[in-house]
């Protein structure tokens, strides 16, 4: 699979310049706790010194049992015992003392960094979430968000102290024993992380793929599963189940190939340690039986192969892990570091309050400049006036709410709203004095309180039982057995289009905007609710600006201006009664509709 165009990360890089800059971004998160940071790695240096110690001190106990027992009964001091078991408790209180002091910075860094995502996504450009697919987003951000633990927890509990447990041992061996032992345990290393670095870099390009089969697969499940209503008008199960098999075959195939070099590495990380433990028993076992060394030093160097041997063969796998951590972080942050195509201008001020009058200067637009939807739009919306805007399907008539909400930007022209560009007008304030009934209604899978109120979140209960009543709601939900509680489901499949229109109205009508939008707001409603809401629409725009996108001619009969829109260009304007004395393209597509209406209700009767 490959990555949609807009969530395309920054062009190829060497890997290592990737990495570091995906440390580099992480850091701040972490260094903002600096005093747990520091009290944390004071603890790990403690631990990884009593950790080194106690070979040291068993040696000792070793060789003062090898003498006699009558020897050995005196010469074995209580102290060098009580130090042992002492260093053996502190090793295992300073790991858990630096996992306790470190727990919050972790967590912390992990609810900062996933926050700042879920508002960047939320910043983004319409562009960029109608070309992404929603399944392989949350699955970029959930495999991000869990590998920050594991990055954080992967370098400071167990590379940082394997290093320095690395350099106590060495230091030791350099210390107290011949330095071939230090060398053989260095060259062993060296070689040992060679190795894995140039496997590892290998993997990772494998990682990679499956990380985007990966999302592939889940992607087009949940697309799937979202549209399963299509799915099954179409009687297209076992066709998606095909496609979503061919996925997950290029996945398998890529997880196998994944695990074949995965053992390849696994087999060639024990044979350098297999060489470099026989080397150092050779030598050593060669010193005691010449009597250079006592049989508390093979034992201490046995110890110190066992502490060097286990961390050192994790270090491979650890690195492996950090390696696909950062691979998986690093497309996390690509989303905090998404061109926002919609942003404030630098200078940017607040729409003030109060009523607003609206102005399309000669706007043109195209969401792709290989085709253009509008052309040299002008019109006005005077304040507390209601505009309709009719025209058949494609002419571009939702486009103008689009534009209007600033999810895109004009491609030539100006929108004005009380004389400030809308490019001058920070978003919040400009989205505040919006309401908008949609033509296609999406609710949250909560109750139908909740997304009542969330036009105004901060609405009372009587707000929100008012609203309601205005919306034509009130027997509908008083005959639900959970009430306002009922559940609307998954984009509010539980409820009929014409109920679901209801609640975008009774939102709406709760924001109580300065300016109103509506969508072909009655497109989904029978005739007899059409009447009464539309009743109640007319009664929430007196006093308002109002923009009526409209498809029923009947619905905007009493706007203050009707314009008529045909391939993206103002074709005709005026009142109703004009507009049919007109004779032009309004009136035959009133003709049109008229002679559907007397048609349906032929049948009807």
């Amino acid at each position: 699979m490959r990555r949609a165009p807009a969530a395309a990360l920054p062009g190829p890089e060497p890997m290592d310049r990737r990495d570091w800059q995906t440390l580099k971004s992480l850091f701040p998160f972490i260094w903002a706790y600096k005093w747990r940071v520091i009290f944390a790695l004071g603890s790990l240096i403690l631990a990884k010194g009593a950790n080194v110690t106690v070979p040291i001190i068993f040696k000792n106990i070793i060789d003062d049992l090898s003498m006699t027992r009558e020897q050995a009964f005196i010469l074995v001091p209580a102290a060098l015992l009580l130090a042992y078991g002492v260093l053996r408790f502190s090793t295992s209180l300073f790991t858990e003392l630096r996992e306790v002091i470190f727990a919050r910075v972790t967590q912390q860094a992990v609810r900062e960094i996933s926050l700042r995502v879920f508002r960047r996504l939320h910043a983004l450009s319409l562009r960029f979430h109608l070309e992404r697919q929603t399944g392989g987003l949350t699955r970029d951000i959930e495999r991000g968000t869990r590998s920050i633990g594991s990055l954080i927890s992967y370098t400071l509990y167990s590379i940082l102290p394997t290093l320095i447990e690395i350099s106590m041992v060495i230091g030791i061996l350099l210390a107290r024993y011949d330095a071939v032992f230090a060398l053989i345990a260095l060259s062993a290393l060296a070689i040992y992380v060679t190795f894995t670095v140039k496997i590892t870099n290998w993997r990772t390009k494998l990682r990679r793929e499956a990380n985007e089969l990966d999302s592939a697969a889940n992607a087009r499940a949940i697309d799937s599963l979202i549209n399963f209503e299509t799915v099954k008008y179409f009687n297209n199960e076992e066709f998606e189940a095909r496609r979503y098999d061919e996925q997950l075959q290029k996945w398998t195939t890529a997880q196998v190939t994944n695990q074949y070099s995965l053992s390849a590495l696994n087999v060639g990380q024990a044979a350098i340690i297999a060489v470099a433990v026989t080397a150092m028993m050779w030598q050593a076992a060669a010193r005691v039986a010449t009597g250079e060394m006592t049989i508390g030093d093979i034992v201490l160097v046995n110890a110190f192969l066992i502490q060097l041997y286990i961390p050192l063969n994790f270090l491979g796998v650890l690195y492996r892990e950090i390696r696909q951590s950062l691979t998986d972080i690093e497309r996390m942050f690509g989303l905090m570091h998404q061109h926002r195509e919609i942003a404030d201008a630098p200078d940017a001020i607040n729409l003030p309050g109060g009523p607003a009058s609206v102005r399309f200067e000669n706007v043109s637009f195209a969401y792709d400049a290989k085709r253009a939807i509008l052309f040299d739009v002008d019109f006005e919306i005077p304040t507390g006036s209601t505009v309709a805007i009719v025209g058949h399907s494609g002419s571009g008539k939702s486009t103008l709410a689009r534009l209007l909400y600033r999810f895109y930007d004009v491609s030539s022209g100006a929108i004005r709203i009380n004389g400030h560009d809308l490019r001058q007008l920070s978003q919040d304030s400009l989205r505040g004095a919006i309401g908008i009934v949609p033509q296609d209604t999406v609710l949250f899978n909560d109750s139908l309180f909740y997304n009542i109120q969330y036009g105004r979140p901060s609405a009372t209960r009587e707000e929100v039982d008012a609203a309601a009543r205005a919306a034509q709601l009130e027997d509908f939900i008083r005959q639900l057995p959970d009430g306002y509680e009922t559940r609307v489901g998954e984009r509010g499949l539980k409820l009929s289009g014409g109920e679901k229109q209801r609640v975008a109205i009774a939102r709406a009508l709760l924001k109580n905007p300065a300016i109103l939008i509506f969508d072909e707001a009655t497109s989904a409603l029978d005739s007899k609710t059409e009447k009464a809401i539309q009743a109640q629409i007319e009664r929430a725009a007196q006093g308002r600006t109002a923009l009526v996108i409209a498809h029923r001619l009947s619905t905007i009969m009493d706007a203050d201006e009707i314009i008529v829109l045909d391939g993206g260009r103002i074709m005709e304007r005026g009142r109703h009664a004009a507009l049919l004395a007109q004779g032009g393209t309004y009136a035959q597509m009133w003709m049109l509709q008229q002679q559907e209406e007397q048609s349906a209700n032929g049948a009807a009767s």
